[in-house]
């Protein structure tokens, strides 16, 4: 444990460990986030790169207009295998001008979190690619939709998508519960 102990203060980490009797223990690493490397799909919005966590992504795919539907005054879903999946549209999040907005035209990368699947309306994909995030909380301050950024290859930042962050922010939860407004409007429907 000693040898651990010392490669974790290295890279300028820490190890706790906690015991109670008759309960067991409980260790605890902490590295520093400059080390944390995350799988990644590069995405196009207007001019601007994004990068949405592969754990994250379900499937990719252009949307078949005839299966989507308007829900209330500004929300789209697509019907999708039995699924109502809301659209949320990253050019409207991040207030970027210079997106493709016809739904036909673009891409939609299904993404899923808390068991919750929702579709980012992207404009391209680009490529996959393993990434160190920066954290921007700590060099600048947080950003709600956003966990981090990162450094691409060719010099520019590129900004690191949170999924549960998005949901948040898109205002889709309910208040004060883990289920997405759509779901409970498909349920009134079903009945």
């Amino acid at each position: 444990m000693d040898v651990v102990r010392r490669n974790i203060q290295s890279l300028n980490g820490s190890v706790e460990v906690s015991s109670a009797a008759g309960v067991g223990s409980t260790f605890t690493i902490r590295l520093p986030l400059t080390l944390a490397i995350l799988d990644g799909q590069l995405v196009r919005v207007a001019k601007h790169t994004y990068i949405i966590p592969l754990i994250s992504i379900v499937e990719s795919l252009q949307i078949d207009i005839s299966k989507v539907s308007r829900v209330g005054k500004d929300l789209d879903v697509l019907r999708l295998r039995d699924e109502y999946i809301p659209i949320l549209r990253l050019y409207s999040i991040f207030n970027h001008q210079g997106a493709i907005e016809t739904l036909d035209k673009t891409l939609l990368v299904v993404v899923e979190s808390d068991n919750q699947k929702i579709g980012l309306l992207v404009d391209d994909l680009l490529s996959q690619q393993q990434v160190v995030i920066k954290s921007l909380e700590a060099n600048y301050q947080k950003v709600d939709g956003v966990s981090g950024a990162t450094i691409l290859g060719d010099g520019r930042v590129s900004l690191i998508v949170d999924i549960s962050g998005l949901i948040k922010l898109s205002g889709l939860r309910k208040p004060g519960s883990q289920e997405l407004i759509i779901e409970s409007q498909a349920n009134l429907e079903a009945s």
